[in-house]
């Protein structure tokens, strides 16, 4: 399937931590005494960030979820497991682009063609959040014992026995404020409305919800302030020059419209 790019609308702002996150890197520290449990972190800088993957991923598994009554998807129905055999993870993919140009999810965030299937690239980027320098500039000065984060214990108890297993978290205070950018590529103006609707749902459904691990134990509450809005077409992407710029996702349809007008 040809995809055309008729523009891009970029969306930049801030996530701002109304709690502590914990988004775990792929290898703890094991030493004696160590975090049992260690947030990802920029191997140059050692400041945390929050990868890109897992914004997109939180964003797709809640539009998911707020699609899956419209969409008939329930228990392994429409679902994919991108997991292994003994750690099944399902998700909703349609195997086709063709039928991927017309799924809400598959449409904003992509799908993985299967048994001869053609993939279909994700229409959205979501780039890695990195802390402003004001938040490393506060959290350096912030005596922890840790660079940038913080301890959280935590203690599980048996209720049988009373036995109990203690564990070390580590996660960036609250407060803290970390940079985003979403580039949405606009490949056609009949579904671009839709798209920014649902785009627009995700992010408000991320602020119900919890970003990173533990969001059930008070983790991960963020805020989205979106900060600008930038709507390109094919000319002004060659002029580095927006057509449209706004500060409020509000009135980014109203804004659309006047740069793809068959939108």
């Amino acid at each position: 399937m040809d995809k055309n790019i008729l523009g891009k609308i970029s969306i930049t702002g801030k996530f701002i931590c109304l709690t502590g996150l914990h988004i775990g890197s792929s290898k703890d520290n094991l030493e004696i005494g160590a975090i049992d449990a260690s947030v990802v972190r920029d191997p140059v800088t050692r400041e945390p960030y929050i990868p890109g993957s897992s914004i997109k991923g939180k964003l797709r598994a809640l539009l998911e979820k707020a699609k899956a009554v419209e969409l008939r998807i329930v228990g392994e129905t429409n679902r994919r497991n991108i997991g292994t055999k003994n750690n099944s993870v399902f998700i909703h993919v349609c195997d086709d682009a063709n039928n991927a140009v017309n799924c809400p999810i598959c449409r904003i965030f992509g799908s993985t063609g299967q048994n001869g299937g053609k993939n279909f690239p994700s229409r959205l980027i979501v780039r890695d959040a990195y802390l402003t320098d004001e938040s490393v500039r506060k959290l350096s000065d912030i005596d922890t014992g840790l660079l940038y984060t913080e301890w959280k214990f935590e203690n599980a108890i048996d209720r049988i026995t009373s036995s109990a297993n203690p564990r070390q978290l580590e996660r960036v205070p609250r407060g803290a404020e970390f940079t985003f950018e979403f580039v949405y590529n606009v490949e056609d103006t009949e579904t671009l409305k839709d798209d920014i609707e649902n785009i627009k749902l995700a992010l408000r459904l991320l602020e119900l919800d919890a970003l990173g691990g533990h969001g059930s134990r008070g983790y991960g509450k963020v805020e989205v302030k979106i900060e600008n809005i930038e709507i390109y077409d094919v000319e002004g992407i060659k002029a580095k020059k927006p057509k449209e710029a706004i500060q409020t996702i509000d009135e980014i349809n109203e804004k659309v419209k006047l740069v793809f007008p068959n939108s």
